[in-house]
């Protein structure tokens, strides 16, 4: 027999714990909360990481993880929440990679862990215990849950494939003067 209260009770646990997680980080891009840079300072380390335009990605960072955070934790606009979280550590995972898998090494565990479990709440629902329920679901619907994560999918790409062209770009260049050849940027 299934428990729905132990369901809804599990998805509030993972909702809130999630979405706390990736508030707190987007509050240090946004505001430098909890040590972090604040918007200039993840302007810089997001220039540093080859995402052009730096203070628009770093807002853009800091709105997807506070965001999308704090709407799951609430389980108000699931998909949307989810999906902006996941689109966010889909940058994080680009800048992770070629580390490896694991976090010990600087590799991409941990955000993928962020992005996988902030889309799978986005597409189960956040459950009985959430403002979504309490609004009968109206930022809940089968199309929001399309929408949202076709339009985060899209935009992740492009930022991702922007950012990985200039720096192939980037290191071209650096081989061409390395090899004496006149930089032509």
């Amino acid at each position: 027999m299934a428990h729905p209260n132990r369901r809804d009770l599990g998805l509030l646990v993972l909702r809130v714990g999630t979405g706390a997680v990736l508030a707190a980080h987007g509050t240090q891009k946004l505001f430098g909360w909890f040590g972090g840079g604040g918007i200039e300072g993840t302007a810089g380390a997001m220039s540093a990481m080859g995402f052009h335009p730096a203070r628009e990605s770093a807002i853009a960072a800091g709105l997807g993880e506070t965001g999308g955070g704090v709407l799951l934790a609430l389980g108000l606009a699931t998909p949307a929440a989810g999906a902006a979280a996941a689109g966010a550590m889909a940058g994080a995972v680009s800048v992770h990679a070629p580390a490896g898998f694991f976090a010990q090494a600087g590799g991409y565990e941990y955000p993928a862990f962020l992005g996988f479990t902030a889309a799978a709440i986005g597409i189960t629902g956040a459950g009985r215990y959430s403002l979504d329920h309490a609004t009968c679901h109206v930022l809940d619907r089968p199309w929001v849950v399309a929408t949202a994560f076709l339009g985060t999918a899209l935009a992740a790409a492009a930022v991702v494939g922007r950012r990985a062209q200039g720096r192939a770009e980037g290191a071209a260049a650096d081989a061409g003067a390395d090899a004496g050849e006149p930089d032509d940027h």
